[in-house]
């Protein structure tokens, strides 16, 4: 079933398109499929193999939102709360309404708070320089750094609407990281390993790499300009003040496929509820009413096409990832999560049949055309098309 999956990577990185890949389709039960093609970085010797690291980046979302809901169902965070009182920064949020002719922002105070379901849906406001100029403009105005480098002060900037008003993907996910600490009383990572890691066996997924994990790390790569992908320098920051719920993570397929099979089956992985059954149920309702979700258009090409994986769809945002209201042409139920990493990382999980996939390779911009081609073809194989 796989087999012209296998020929589409395998020319993809003889022409030099892409350095390597690797794919993973899982049941409830383990892994059903595996397969990896190429090298971790290109020229150079070292295979990709089921034990590379990659960076996952927005593939942390899930994973972070997962462990905010973990607090939700031990009583410790509320949904639909004020997160004011944990979070003091949100106590004098403004909404950006445009700039003036000498180029300053027009600033007013927010009229909602900004809640948790908002945070995890991405309704709350907060915005991506990648994507929203505005936001860029803005940091250029204010001299405030990009929040990627990890002080928390860079990650308070005004919302692009009220919070609840629209659907802006944003650094509300880094947030959530900063809510799970106070809430926990943990740093992210030690709680992500005490709650989530430890319990799946996630052992090669972290903030941080060891020497040996980083002897096993695909290089991050771009095109040049005959289309043949070169490796770049790229790192994450060294002990930063805010670890990043929303793209901080490295991992590897095998990994990660553990925590979707969690997903898959209800919560649970062998003696551990990791969540709640009801709330993993939960995760397949959209949050964000009539507000498209999950596409938007670049103002930095260099770190991202334009993206809309299914533009005949009103594609909704749930508490965690991505979801399609209607079937797939490539076989995923409606209403299975989704979503997908700057470097071109992608998953899905479809509890409805129960069965997950993802592929992975380390490129920039995101949403490279070779990249979703062999998603949907890997798709397409795993519900036997």
């Amino acid at each position: 079933m796989f087999s012209q999956f296998e020929a589409q990577a395998a020319q993809a990185v003889e022409s030099g398109r892409l350095s390597g890949v690797v794919a993973l389709v899982t049941d409830s039960v383990g892994e059903v499929y595996s397969h990896a093609v190429g090298v971790r970085t290109a020229g150079a010797d070292a295979a990709m193999g089921l034990d590379t690291l990659f960076w996952l980046a927005s593939m942390t979302k899930a994973v972070v939102s997962v462990g905010a809901l973990q607090l939700v169902d031990a009583g410790k965070l509320t949904l639909d709360g004020d997160l004011a009182d944990l979070i003091p920064e949100f106590a004098d949020l403004q909404v950006l309404e445009g700039f003036d002719a000498a180029g300053a922002p027009i600033l007013r105070r927010a009229r909602a708070p900004v809640t948790l379901r908002r945070l995890l849906s991405h309704t709350a406001g907060f915005g991506y320089g990648f994507i929203q100029p505005q936001i860029a403009k803005w940091r250029e105005h204010s001299g405030r750094a990009d929040p990627a480098g990890g002080i928390r002060a860079d990650m308070v900037q005004p919302l692009l609407f009220d919070p609840g008003e629209g659907w802006a993907y944003g650094i509300n996910t880094d947030w959530v990281g900063v809510v799970i600490e106070v809430a926990s009383g943990q740093r992210l990572d030690t709680y992500l390993q005490d709650h989530i890691f430890g319990p799946l066996g996630m052992k090669d997924t972290g903030f941080a790499l060891s020497p040996e994990q980083q002897a096993r790390k695909a290089s991050v790569h771009v095109r040049g300009p005959d289309g043949k992908v070169m490796p770049i320098p790229f790192g994450l920051p060294d002990n930063p003040e805010v670890l990043s719920g929303g793209g901080g993570l490295y991992g590897t397929a095998p990994d990660y496929a553990r925590f979707l099979r969690m997903l898959l089956n209800g919560g649970r992985h062998g003696d551990h509820q990791i969540l709640k059954a009801q709330t993993v149920a939960s995760l397949g309702v959209v949050q964000t009413g009539p507000h498209r979700a999950g596409a938007f258009t670049t103002s930095n090409p260099a770190m991202s096409h334009d993206f809309d994986i299914y533009p005949a769809m009103h594609t909704g945002y749930g508490l965690a990832t991505l979801l399609n209201p209607e079937p797939t042409a490539e076989g995923r139920s409606g209403l299975s999560l989704a979503w997908a990493g700057l470097a071109n990382t992608y998953y899905w999980a479809d509890p409805a049949v129960g069965k997950a996939g993802l592929i992975m390779t380390q490129l920039l911009p995101f949403g490279d055309a070779d990249m979703l081609g062999l998603l949907k073809s890997l798709e397409m194989a795993a519900y036997g098309g």
